[in-house]
């Protein structure tokens, strides 16, 4: 993971970048990491440097690099969308999280707040109870600050870090 750079950011937001980075750092198996915000928008990456990379692929090819940070990120959306719509359906509650196995991997989808959503790619020799235990304490510990203008300094940290080509 290239680690980002803060310089600039509130406390909260860097304190957010601290979370994803332990939680990359400290479980085996994870792949790349993506917080999205509630209509889709990408907030934050344990992998800065691909979102750039991602859109300019897309650009020239209408295709972006396998697994980049904005790929995770519209699945996440898209996980979150379709357990949302089930469980409403189904009048069950809210969506606490969602599990996806598959033969090389899995992809993790945890509630935040507001409709935000932390989403987990990790390899296949992942532990998925340890990388669910991990998520449940970054969500514990990053629901109550993820306010919407905190999601708009991330979200504008992402874009001056895409537009320059540097991970912020």
């Amino acid at each position: 993971m290239t680690a980002p750079s803060t310089f600039g950011l509130s406390s909260e937001a860097r304190n957010l970048h601290w979370l994803l980075r332990n939680l990359v750092e400290e479980v085996p198996g994870i792949q790349s990491v993506a917080v999205v915000s509630s209509d889709g928008l990408l907030l934050l990456t344990s992998d800065p440097g691909r979102v750039a990379e991602a859109r300019e692929a897309r650009e020239a090819t209408l295709t972006g690099p396998r697994g980049s940070a904005a790929d995770l990120a519209t699945i996440v959306s898209g996980i979150g969308s379709l357990t949302a719509g089930t469980a409403k359906l189904m009048e069950f509650g809210a969506v606490k999280h969602t599990m996806v196995a598959m033969d090389e991997g899995s992809l993790f989808v945890m509630s935040i707040s507001d409709g935000s959503l932390l989403g987990v790619h990790g390899s296949a020799e992942c532990d998925m109870s340890v990388v669910a235990y991990h998520m449940a304490l970054f969500v514990g510990r990053a629901g109550h600050v993820l306010t919407p203008e905190l999601r708009t300094e991330l979200r504008k940290s992402l874009e001056e870090s895409d537009s320059t080509g540097s991970a912020r």
